[in-house]
């Protein structure tokens, strides 16, 4: 496959975040997009059961490494991943390229992906449709401060806290790559607006940009940037279409 010299660029103060609706793949494109994954991925993929979370789980790898590709010429299917030290998985870089964070997120019916230069990203997607996402499981797992604000709010609106709530906290830990490592109630999130605070000694909290969004009326987003200026850092965030990642792949 032959590749441009060149790439768009992206800067240290840019993060990208593009989301993906399965259902609005063509069915005659899927055999395209599962071209974009590796052989890894695509076995991965053939061990699902339920149609829809197959279709999200490769929607979100191919958007992805499609993402990547989009910067860096390199094949989507060829990009390979290490992974740190708790586990969380990262891009390896050609020589001379750019350091690239990108990480992903699909829920059944919606896929996401952030992309950002130099700085740790965390993203999480879910479907508000989930019912074990309860006042009950905040009061176990959350921090204090969150359950205090949560019982504070009308029965109509608790709901979207819990999920504001609950996203904030997996992006942060998805931009830390802590994973289980890192308790819910290690720290604790505001929701409006989206901020962070830390344990004394812990990541400073003005380090850091979150944000929220709505990619579709059964799902919500949020980002976790760390940046050591948020004020500067311009979010470009939208829907992506197949076109999109075919594109990218050349």
């Amino acid at each position: 496959m032959a590749y441009p010299k060149t790439r768009r660029s992206l800067d240290g103060d840019t993060v990208l975040i593009r989301w993906l609706d399965p259902d609005t793949v063509d069915a005659t494109l899927w055999p395209a997009l599962e071209r974009l994954l590796d052989s890894r991925e695509r076995n991965r993929a053939a061990r699902f059961h339920v149609e829809a979370d197959r279709r999200s789980y490769v929607a979100g790898h191919a958007l992805m490494r499609a993402m990547l590709s989009s910067r860096v010429p390199v094949s989507p299917a060829d990009w390979r991943f290490a992974e740190g030290a708790h586990g969380k998985p990262e891009a390896v870089m050609p020589p001379g390229a750019p350091p690239l964070r990108v990480n992903l997120s699909h829920a059944r019916g919606m896929a996401a992906v952030a992309l950002a230069v130099g700085h740790e990203v965390g993203v999480d997607v879910e479907r508000r449709e989930r019912g074990d996402l309860t006042l009950e499981l905040a009061e176990r797992f959350f921090a204090p401060s969150e359950v205090v604000a949560l019982r504070a709010l009308p029965d109509d609106r608790r709901t979207d806290g819990l999920f504001a709530v609950w996203t904030l906290k997996e992006a942060v830990i998805k931009a830390l790559g802590r994973g289980l490592a890192m308790p819910l109630d290690s720290f604790a999130v505001d929701w409006e607006p989206p901020g962070v605070t830390f344990a004394p000694g812990a990541s400073a909290a003005t380090d850091w940009l979150l944000r929220r969004f709505r990619p579709g009326p059964a799902h919500v987003l949020a980002l976790a940037l760390r940046h050591p200026e948020p004020g500067r850092v311009a979010v470009r965030a939208r829907a992506a279409g197949v076109d999109d990642l075919l594109a990218a792949a050349g």
